[in-house]
């Protein structure tokens, strides 16, 4: 790819994510009570890449639609992403997110649940404004999506008391977590776009390895990546306890005292931060954070694959642009 193609396609990336940040600002301009609209627009100010929009925009695109019919669905589906943050965010009882206390910490869990579900309630809203003569099933994956990534969150809280989670448990777990949201961001760009059940279906998939790509890169970036620029604490994975594709692919490598460490993180439910370097040592010796990257490449291969139905050449390249970017990201 030309380094013509990549600064286009990051001119327009940068452009269509203001375009996103008026709609989304406007989406709640002069709602009331502040109550209510105000923890709502806290968290929709504390940015965020804005990479599910960019999915549904560039899937209309890619089977012959406009990113003008789709500006509604592609903040709508902004909305909804968000409402999965803040609720997720009190489960994890975390204290931050992008670099800023979570909504229930700077207000309370009671303002936060509610503030998330006005985030949803208005995705809805936004949803429907583009919707078309596809509406049943534009609707229908939209809440397909806002399902499986509840379904994936209760198959996470699981793993909590579960000591015994396999790969393929968590895969299972992301895919409806994660993978969910971006496939059903795909599905609907394609519908609204007028897609072919084939163009629809092959955007689709992409959205749905690529999802899985990220979630296992989030996994790792908490590991390996530097605070300010994640945005949230590092390690706080393992500080939580949490079983990501890290901890299981360590787990099932280790012996010995090894392994008696990781099975003191299910035994007392985290480390300390203190702990943190000594466990990301054991990670690189079990060479799972290779094992990570390797993965990555893997899934976004899969997603790539899937271009080869789109009939023109600059809509592939622009999801191979995304696709190299999330690569980029990983050192």
């Amino acid at each position: 790819m030309s380094n013509t193609d990549q600064q286009s396609f990051s001119f327009l990336y940068d452009r269509e994510r203001i375009k996103i940040e008026k709609i989304l600002i406007d989406a709640f301009k002069n709602r009331k009570p502040d109550s209510l609209y105000e923890p709502v627009k806290y968290i929709l100010s504390s940015g965020g890449k804005r990479l599910r929009p960019l999915l549904v925009l560039l899937s209309a695109k890619a089977v012959g639609g406009s990113f003008s019919k789709v500006y509604n669905a592609s903040v709508a589906v902004e909305l909804l992403h968000n409402f999965t943050l803040v609720h997720d965010d009190i489960m994890d009882n975390a204290d931050k997110r992008r670099g800023r206390l979570t909504l229930h910490k700077k207000y309370d869990e009671n303002t936060a649940i509610l503030a998330g579900d006005s985030l949803l309630s208005v995705a809805y809203e936004y949803l429907l404004k583009d919707c078309n003569g596809r509406t049943k099933y534009v609707v229908s994956a939209f809440t397909k999506g806002l399902v499986e990534v509840c379904e994936g969150q209760s198959l996470e809280k699981d793993f909590e008391t579960t000591n015994n989670v396999s790969i393929y448990d968590y895969k299972l777990m992301i895919m409806k977590k994660t993978a969910a949201m971006s496939e059903m961001c795909c599905t609907i760009g394609a519908l609204l776009g007028g897609g072919s059940p084939k163009e629809i279906k092959a955007v689709s998939l992409f959205g749905k390895n690529i999802g899985i790509a990220f979630q296992i890169q989030d996994d790792l970036l908490d590991i390996t990546g530097v605070e300010k620029e994640f945005g949230k604490k590092v390690g706080g994975d393992l500080i939580e306890g949490k079983k990501t594709f890290l901890f299981i692919s360590a787990l099932s490598k280790a012996k010995g005292n090894e392994r008696k460490k990781l099975l003191n993180v299910i035994k007392n439910k985290g480390i300390k931060p203190s702990e943190v370097n000594e466990y990301k040592n054991i990670y690189e010796k079990l060479e799972v954070i290779d094992d990570s990257k390797k993965e990555i490449k893997s899934y976004t291969d899969r997603a790539l694959t899937q271009l080869k139905i789109l009939k023109k050449e600059k809509d592939r390249k622009i999801f191979q642009w995304l696709a190299d970017s999330l690569i980029k990201r990983i050192k």
